[in-house]
């Protein structure tokens, strides 16, 4: 177990293979009054502020652009190439699922295969573009490492899908509780609260805290935790960010845990309105800086329309930034592999459209 990282009766419970109840959750420093909490309380909305928020998301208050005009480009997978790829690659599959080769091992963040983000496939945003891949053709997994239980980052279908083919799931306090009720053994589900850490075929992750909130309904809000992640594999070290605000926490975690070789960042279905849970892009650039993050590659864009933004805004702009400010970052097409010690210079593939 690395340095710093602590494993404590609550995470100990929860990768058992007796489990983890909603009992324990109030042992963790994050449990308040009204659920999981965080270390900063964002904003919240008025009700004027929060109607007219809805009524331009449902009564056709959104600019143009916010959805490409035509398919994005998309680089095909095959389970061939994955099998044939070098330890130490990514692959960005679509808004924040990402699937990572480690140890000559994969593992997979926040996956997301279904045609919407939706608690019902007939309404809601819909994809940009499909999967790299098959949820069939993807090969064995070590671990599928979940942030929170938004369903842009947890999708039901997908999980069940992937339970057959995945050893462990890793979650924050509560989210494995939902894999449990949708069939997913509990013996494979190892839940951890911040700092917390566990050992997964030689790959360390320790779940990290981030600033945002959870729930799929009107009446779940906050009963389960979200976080970040750090992966370390031998020297190479990976921050994923799941969603979050920027906070102070991203400077504490890259003083105990980084460097980094790449910071897997959100930027994307932000607004200003929603700063506190969603980075803007120059916060995207900051907090980079503060994991000491060695090369930035942006997630949480260019799958589903979720804001105000054009589509691709998040990127363009993040790039201007990052260029200018003499840090690397490297935006690989859909599907694209994308070395972790030597990232390739990429191209602005959005200005294609």
């Amino acid at each position: 177990m690395a340095a710093g990282v602590c494993v404590s009766a609550t995470a100990a419970a929860c990768a058992g293979a007796s489990g983890c109840s909603t009992l324990a959750y109030p042992q963790s420093p994050q449990y308040g009054e009204d659920g999981f909490q965080n270390e900063r309380k964002p904003r919240p909305l008025g009700w004027r502020e929060t109607s007219k928020l809805w009524w331009d998301f449902l009564v056709g208050g959104k600019p143009a652009g916010t959805v490409p005009a035509s398919g994005i480009p998309v680089q095909a997978l095959s389970a061939e190439q994955l099998a044939q790829a070098t330890d130490g690659t990514v692959y960005r599959l679509g808004h924040s699922t990402v699937l990572l080769k480690l140890q000559g091992r994969f593992w997979l963040t926040d996956p997301v295969f279904a045609e919407r983000a939706s608690p019902v496939q007939w309404v809601g945003p819909k994809r940009f573009h499909a999967p790299p891949l098959s949820l069939e053709a993807l090969p064995r997994l070590s671990a599928v490492v979940l942030s929170h239980d938004h369903y842009d980052h947890l999708d039901r279908d997908t999980v069940i899908a992937l339970a057959a083919k995945t050893d462990v799931f890793l979650t924050p306090l509560g989210v494995g509780d939902r894999l449990v009720r949708w069939g997913v053994p509990r013996e494979r589900i190892r839940q951890l609260d911040w700092w917390e850490g566990t050992d997964v075929d030689g790959v360390q992750f320790i779940a990290t805290p981030s600033q945002h909130f959870s729930g799929r309904t009107l009446f779940d809000r906050n009963k389960t935790l979200w976080a970040s992640w750090v992966i370390q594999a031998g020297d190479t070290r990976v921050f994923f960010s799941g969603d979050t605000g920027y906070f102070d926490g991203f400077r504490t975690i890259g003083d105990r845990f980084g460097p980094f070789d790449i910071t897997l960042l959100e930027c994307g279905a932000y607004d200003r309105r929603w700063q506190d849970v969603h980075m803007l892009p120059a916060q995207t650039l900051q907090a980079h800086l503060d994991l000491r993050g060695r090369w930035l590659v942006p997630i949480h864009n260019s799958t589903f329309d979720l804001a105000f933004h054009r589509w691709s805004e998040p990127m363009e702009t993040l790039y201007g930034l990052s260029r200018d400010a003499g840090v690397d970052i490297a935006t690989p097409v859909i599907g694209a592999p994308l070395g972790i010690h030597q990232p390739e210079v990429t191209q602005p593939w959005w200005r294609a459209e």
